[in-house]
């Protein structure tokens, strides 16, 4: 799908002058017979050559907006339209100035940074109060205010503690901006408000010396050396920097969260109060560590175990995760009614159980670019319509129900792989037919069963069916 053209209407809303075009979404000002309206639409990027991850990113933003409602520090979401028809949100236009129109600018003065790193930070601990952790922040996802209040957009790769983790279901690899991405996250873990801390003072570091504490890494083994290494000091690079500003920014950057600060509100008081700073060595460094220590570092970098995440601030019983796989193509509609059958059994014996439902693909780069699913976006759209069609039936709400594309050549392995992710209780999973038929992803029941972390139960055909 190409970008519409201002002039169209969707859904009744009509698309006035693209604003942004992402890598995963483009957005329009909406506007009306007297001009522009307070409102802007994001449309996901779904074309050929898109990635899958743009479905998953547009149903997380739906999500988490949803369930975050009004608030000074992120849009609101107005309406929405389905994924399987037509994919789009509509938020409330946010009026102000990018924090990446200072960055061009960097390095700016300290007292400004404080300004806005407390105003940014202040936006992060209402977020996380909230039980949401952004995970994607950058320059362009923050707009100030006239007023000065920061306000956070773009929350496609965000984690929810009290919703499922689309994201960390679907996908083995690190996602979001891998420029100011923390340690932890690039091993997987994306429950800690503290990712989004590091991410913070890595924009500060930006915004001091003009530069990315990291760089630009372009390959995994590049991103996993912040496992170890420590940036440059920002002293080394402005000398004017003066020590308060470089302790936050270092405290900010330190590889293991436990030693960052223990929430966004501590880094906007420091901001906001810079004489009451404790320094410590961090303040006065002029030089990253030496070769001795960085040895030392990478060793433990090897068995590198992440602290865990914080509980979140409301707490909820997580609701068991029961995973079903499914076959969509081929379908078979006597095995699909049967796996129903057993499904409707586990959620009456459950009435809090999650139903996850999974269907396996090959990698995108297996696709053709001809017949009816020429790219990676289509055909995961195609399928997530596919999975919900099989699920409607059951009745359940919307929260109990959640919907998973994998892609991997090893369809038993991507399953297995999944429940042990998910620390599911349960999988439900289609016996091949005697003699033939449709067979559970390539006919591999019997790999599922004996090596499943969870309980199996395989649904069989009565005889005759």
């Amino acid at each position: 799908m190409s970008a519409p053209s201002p002039g169209s209407e969707v859904d009744g809303f009509c698309l006035g002058e693209m604003i942004h075009a992402g890598s995963m979404a483009f957005i329009y000002r909406l506007t009306g017979p007297r001009g522009p309206l307070p409102l802007v639409m994001k449309i996901p990027r779904l074309g050929p050559g898109e990635r899958a991850v743009n479905v998953i990113g547009f149903e997380v933003c739906r999500m988490v907006l949803g369930a975050l409602g009004e608030g000074p520090h992120h849009p609101t979401l107005v309406a929405y339209g389905d994924v399987e028809t037509t994919p789009y949100l509509v938020m409330a236009f946010v009026e102000g100035v990018r924090l990446n129109d200072w960055i061009r600018r960097a390095p700016i003065a300290p007292e400004e940074i404080a300004r806005l790193g407390a105003a940014f930070a202040l936006a992060l601990h209402e977020l996380h109060r909230k039980d949401v952790v952004h995970l994607d922040l950058k320059p362009t996802n923050v707009i100030y205010r006239a007023s000065g209040e920061a306000v956070l957009i773009d929350f496609g790769l965000a984690h929810h503690s009290h919703f499922p983790d689309l994201l960390a279901e679907a996908l083995r690899i690190p996602v979001g901006n891998w420029e100011y991405m923390s340690p932890e996250q690039v091993l997987g873990v994306r429950c800690d408000p503290r990712s989004d801390i590091y991410a913070l003072g890595g924009i500060l570091y930006e915004l001091a010396t003009g530069r990315i504490p990291f760089g630009r890494p372009h390959s995994i083994a590049e991103l996993r050396k912040r496992l170890y290494r420590d940036p440059v000091p920002p002293r080394a690079i402005v000398s004017e920097t003066p020590e308060w500003l470089q302790e936050i920014i270092l405290r900010c950057l330190e590889v293991d969260a436990r030693e960052r600060y223990a929430s966004a509100d501590q880094v906007a008081f420091d901001l906001a109060n810079p004489t009451r700073v404790e320094l410590t060595e961090r303040g006065s460094r002029r030089r990253r560590a030496g070769w001795g220590t960085l040895a030392r570092r990478w060793l433990q970098a090897r068995s590198f175990e992440p602290a865990p995440c914080p509980p979140p601030s409301t707490q909820k019983n997580p609701a068991p995760t029961v995973v079903v796989g499914i076959v969509t193509r081929p379908i078979d509609e006597a095995l699909c009614e049967a796996l129903r059958a057993a499904a409707r059994a586990v959620v009456a014996a459950d009435a809090h159980c999650r139903i996850a439902c999974v269907t396996v693909v090959p990698p995108a780069a297996a696709l053709s670019g001809e017949g009816d699913e020429p790219t990676a976006t289509v055909r995961h759209i195609r399928r997530l319509v596919e999975l919900r069609k099989w699920a409607r039936p059951l009745d359940l709400l919307e929260e109990r129900l959640t919907y998973h594309v994998l892609e991997s050549e090893k369809p038993a392995a991507a399953l297995i792989d999944y429940a042990r992710m998910n620390d599911a209780e349960l999988m439900l999973v289609g016996a091949p037919r005697p003699g033939g038929g449709p067979r559970l992803l390539g006919g591999i029941c019997a790999q599922i069963v004996a090596e499943a972390p969870c309980s199996v139960t395989v649904v069989r055909l009565k005889a005759g069916v």
